[in-house]
């Protein structure tokens, strides 16, 4: 607003700011994906039954792409947006052994990538 309480002209079209908050929710939601709780919550209240909602998980592909993907802080949620284009793990993830191993396996891999990154690097004479 300017000094007699005018609304001021936007400087940038709606359509900037609508692609940037989509964008931002689009983010939000795929990095969720790394949650295997959420997976399951998602699964239980039928989501997972929604051919559109079925729709969106394919077109959120794109985040795949490099030119996205560096945006994602947690890689292993694009993993199981890839996991979810299948049916069969769209029905295991409602159920808590499925849960539980996903959360595991995620678990292992925070616990020991970057000691098997820091050996790959010595082994390929990188690092001393």
């Amino acid at each position: 607003m300017d000094i007699d309480g005018q609304p001021q002209p936007q400087t940038q079209p709606q359509t900037s700011s609508a692609n940037e908050r989509r964008l931002i929710l689009e983010i939000e939601f795929v990095q969720c994906l790394a949650n295997p709780k959420y997976m399951q919550f998602l699964a239980q209240h039928g989501y997972f039954n929604d051919p559109a909602f079925i729709n969106y998980l394919k077109y959120l592909l794109y985040w795949r792409q490099p030119e996205y993907a560096h945006l994602i802080v947690y890689p292993y949620a694009l993993e199981m947006l890839e996991y979810l284009q299948h049916e069969g793990f769209r029905r295991a993830v409602a159920l808590e052994s499925t849960v539980q191993l996903i959360h595991t396996k995620e678990f292992y891999h925070w616990q020991h990538w970057k000691k098997d990154e820091l050996a790959e690097l010595r082994k390929q004479g990188v690092l001393n």
